[in-house]
This record gives C-alpha cells, structure tokens and sequence, in this order.
C-alpha cells in the first residue's frame, strides 16, 4: 500500500504557482514539489497528483495492481475523479452544462497515471492540523515563491512526521 499527500497552490489564481506530494511506502518517505510561473489553483492541485502518480508507477512493477491512498485537499481533484470524470468522457470531454471541461490536458494525465492502480481517493480538510497535508502545502507554497526547498528522500524511519 501506497500512501500519497498532495497539494498545489498559486499566487493570484492566475499567478505563480507551486505543487507538492509526499509518498509514503513501507519502507520510504520520497517528498515531490514544483512549480509553474503562470497557472492556476486547480492546476497546480492536479499537477501534484499526476506527479506522486507518475513517480510511483516508475518505480512499482505494473504486473499486479498498485493500492494506494490519495489525499488532497482539493474537492476540485476529489469531486473531478470520483463524481465526474466518468459523465465528462461519455459526453467527450463536456460539462453538464455542455462546456468544454475545464484543464482536460490534466484530467486526461491524471488518468493515464491512475491506470494500473486501486486508488483511494480521500479528501482531508486543508490547514486543518494535518500534519502531511500541511508539509505538502509548505512545498507548494515554497515553489509558488520562487523558493525550492529541501525536500526529504529517505527511510520512512527517520521521516519526522511519521
């Protein structure tokens, strides 16, 4: 089992931006982040998940299904994976409202790197005392500023906030 913490951020919604995703295996602890110098919330948010899901996947044989848990913050990455994402492909990529889905380059990322595993998806308050979830939006933030910050690589025994 795999277990994922995301977040994005930007800096006026258009603006710089910044995302960030800590992995969490058995054995490992990998912190991802980065960040764009004109792009929005929601895409920074997504970003994350396609990132930590693309990591993972190179490192995972795909000859079994991967589990994981994804945590986000974000009802927009939620709501867009477990609500409606399917109703989006059967109406060939359009709103209920018959608009064009809004970052469809993204949704479609996203799942091609959710193909061979059993997500989980499960929402998580933001700033809400959640300590992974908090370290994601510190990454995020970090990026959105023009800061690259350390980033942890590791054994998850010597991770401080597990």
């Amino acid at each position: 089992m795999i277990t994922i913490y995301t977040d994005g951020s930007s800096r006026g919604n258009p603006g710089p931006g910044g995302w960030g995703a800590v992995i969490i295996s058995d054995t490992e602890v990998v912190e991802l982040g980065g960040g764009e110098g004109h792009t929005t919330n929601n895409r920074m948010e997504l970003t994350a998940c396609i990132r930590a899901l693309e990591f993972v996947s190179k490192l995972e044989a795909k000859s079994y299904k991967l589990k994981a848990v994804l945590y986000t913050d974000s009802e927009y990455v939620m709501k867009g994976m477990t609500e409606w994402i399917e109703g989006w492909q059967r109406k060939g990529w359009k709103t209920a409202n018959k608009k064009p889905v809004l970052n469809q380059d993204l949704w479609q990322e996203l799942l091609k790197f959710s193909e061979g595993f059993d997500i989980q998806w499960s929402h998580v308050r933001g700033h809400s005392g959640v300590e992974l979830n908090e370290r994601c939006d510190e990454i995020a933030n970090s990026f959105a500023s023009g800061v690259s910050p350390t980033l942890y690589h590791g054994a998850s025994s010597q991770y401080k906030l597990l």
